[in-house]
């Protein structure tokens, strides 16, 4: 019986060493080998990639190289950051893993003086200050496509590959985290794209000039056209939209002709992204109020058949004012006053919860309408631009009248205590707006589900007296300055609806940061405590000094200035300043302390608690079957 116990024990620990060494060697080869079978368990799934993001990746025509800048040495300090970079680095790391050989990943220190630096800064990678003794702290991705060529590897890689077409991200900046992915998505499917996407125009606006005349294009759409190709197209010609318009812009639309609204429809409905500018009262709008023929033009405009049929809810005789966002003007006697119905929406007004309005300070907006959605209807409306709740709907007669002296729009004013949307996405699955043509070929009844539409009620914000200002410079050459970003949110409009459907699926995520709870609530204490503290060494010298004020050398006073009376008075004060001093400090400690015993008590928990009981589970599991195969002998 002892030999056969004796065996039985051999063969365990035997057994349990094999284990070990297996479960070493199995995690290893999983972390190299297999990291596409690796199991996300964090909250909010941080480090699995969206299905738009998939698609993408796995859809890469050419082979891309990415090089991840981040200035290693000169963030010692930054501790923030390097936990950024780490999990800019995973997710980077993770697309790679997904790539099938398509994406190579390069991790970059560009140390001071180096000629990785002077390649970050040719890439247009931009330095933030703050590093390690002063340093330069680089953190952004470059991106170029691959050229195979056998006989050449100028890359310096060693893959045999030439650089092609580049892009970047001139920083990773941790308030944008949420749109890490996107960013990044983004990226790699724009180097994946042969040419420039093709955006369509129409409009009835002079928004791409008059060159007959030397009328230079407006500025938002001269900026639009370096990052895009925009083919105007003809309204009273359209019979269709092409499929490799990747998006549509439709500005002040006015008496469209039913095949051209048809055209639109079909567009939509078969995917296209499509982005309206309609408007109360276009101030850019230079046709006459009244023709010769005696034909009126409010200079509004509106696409009632096609709002109607997708569920929005659009009035283009009433016109939203905002007096808390009023911008200021000056007016024709070199006075100025707040205009109630020129707006200027700030970070509290813009969504940053969307990837076209999340980077934006400021939007001017101008008589604009307003966007709700029909009792009944399906759509979402997702707002972009909102009023605050200090606003107020008249009609667009009341502010044609007010031009000359807006001060009567605020005559009565009375707040509606609602917010106005002034921009959205409309999403849902629409209807054609044209049933009666459906024995055309190719007609289409309904959209997909995932059909999207961007409403913009202003058509004055793309113009450049909003938001544009221009100065001469020395050498007499005119130079654009930005007083705020229009030209921003109708670049991000085009930039977002121009990707594929892929990428228009991936939206910001929640960030990775996850602070201890417990630890700012020790803080939110200790600050009360300083603060208290400190209020009081504040009131304490206030009467200190009121009392010293008091205490001006008089008749008895020595030789040198200063009484004994006031000696006495400044010892005192001292030496309660040393006392006050000592107590904070001791609150400083305390402080300490109580992280440093929180600290303490999740090692253990985490380090001793909890393995121990899992080996204590172990233990009595093994026990009972000790036990049990001791009874069968």
């Amino acid at each position: 019986m002892a030999r056969l116990h004796l065996s039985r024990r051999t063969i365990l620990l035997t057994a349990l060493a094999l284990l070990a060494i297996g479960f070493v060697t199995l995690t290893l080869a999983s972390s190299r080998w297999l990291r596409l079978g690796r199991v996300d368990l964090t909250a909010d799934h941080l480090y699995t990639l969206t299905p738009g993001t998939i698609h993408i990746v796995r859809g890469l025509r050419a082979p891309l190289k990415l090089t991840l800048y981040f200035s290693e040495h000169a963030t010692r300090d930054l501790p923030q950051l390097r936990s950024y970079q780490q999990r800019v680095s995973e997710m980077l790391q993770e697309m790679v893993a997904r790539s099938h050989g398509r994406l190579r990943l390069q991790i970059v220190d560009p140390v001071p003086y180096s000629d990785d630096e002077a390649s970050a800064e040719g890439y247009g990678l931009t330095p933030i200050s703050g590093g390690t003794n002063g340093e330069r702290v680089f953190f952004g991705l470059v991106g170029s496509t691959l050229s195979p060529n056998a006989d050449a590897d100028n890359d310096g890689d060693g893959d045999g590959h030439l650089p092609g077409k580049t892009l970047a991200i001139p920083l990773f900046d941790p308030s944008r985290e949420t749109f890490l992915e996107y960013d990044i998505a983004k990226l790699l499917y724009e180097l994946d794209q042969p040419s420039k996407p093709r955006v369509g125009l129409i409009s009835s606006l002079p928004v791409q000039g008059n060159p007959v005349i030397g009328e230079e294009p407006w500025t938002a759409m001269r900026q639009l056209g370096q990052l895009f190709e925009i083919k105007t197209l003809d309204p009273t010609k359209l019979k269709g939209i092409d499929s490799d318009i990747q998006a549509l812009l439709l500005v002040h639309p006015k008496h469209l002709p039913a095949d051209t609204l048809y055209a639109i429809d079909q567009y939509v409905l078969r995917g296209g992204h499509l982005v309206v500018f309609v408007d109360p009262l276009a101030e850019m709008d230079n046709t006459p109020f009244v023709n010769s023929s005696g034909v009126t033009d409010d200079h509004d405009s509106d696409l009632p058949k096609l709002f109607a049929t997708w569920g929005v809810q659009y009035d283009p005789q009433k016109v939203v004012l905002d007096r808390s966002r009023a911008l200021r003007i000056e007016l024709a006697d070199n006075s100025s006053m707040s205009h109630p119905a020129m707006l200027g929406l700030g970070q509290q007004e813009l969504n940053h919860d969307d990837v076209i309005t999340a980077s934006l300070q400021r939007v001017n907006v101008s008589s604009s309408g307003f966007f709700d959605l029909l009792p009944g209807t399906s759509s979402r409306l997702l707002p972009l631009m909102q009023t605050s709740t200090d606003a107020q709907v008249v009609s667009s007669q009341r502010v044609r009248e007010s031009i000359s002296n807006p001060a009567n729009l605020l005559d009565n004013y009375k707040p509606d205590n609602a917010h106005y949307v002034i921009a959205a996405r409309l999403r849902g699955q629409f209807a054609s707006a044209f049933p009666e043509r459906a024995g055309e070929t190719g007609h289409l009844a309904t959209s997909g589900d995932g059909a999207e539409v961007i409403l913009v009620g202003d058509t004055d914000l793309l113009s450049d007296r909003l938001w544009v200002s221009y100065t001469q410079s020395m050498l007499g050459q005119p130079q654009l300055s930005a007083l705020a970003n229009n030209g921003d949110f109708i670049t991000n409009i085009a930039d977002n609806l121009s990707g594929s459907s892929a990428l228009l699926s991936i939206h910001g995520r929640v960030s990775s940061q996850r602070p201890f709870t417990r630890v700012l609530a020790l803080q939110s204490v200790a600050d009360q405590k300083f603060l208290a503290k400190k209020q009081e060494l504040q009131r304490e010298l206030a009467v200190t000094r009121s009392r010293l004020s008091e205490l001006q050398p008089a008749k008895a006073a020595r030789s040198d200035g200063v009484s004994a009376e006031q000696r006495s008075e400044i010892e005192q004060f001292l030496q309660r300043q040393l006392e006050i001093n000592k107590e904070l400090r001791n609150v400083q400690h305390q402080f300490n302390a109580e992280i440093d015993a929180l600290g303490l008590r999740l090692k253990f928990i985490n380090i001793v608690l909890v393995p121990a009981l899992v080996a204590l589970v172990g233990l009595l599991y093994g026990w009972r079957r000790s036990m049990r195969s001791r009874r069968r002998v």
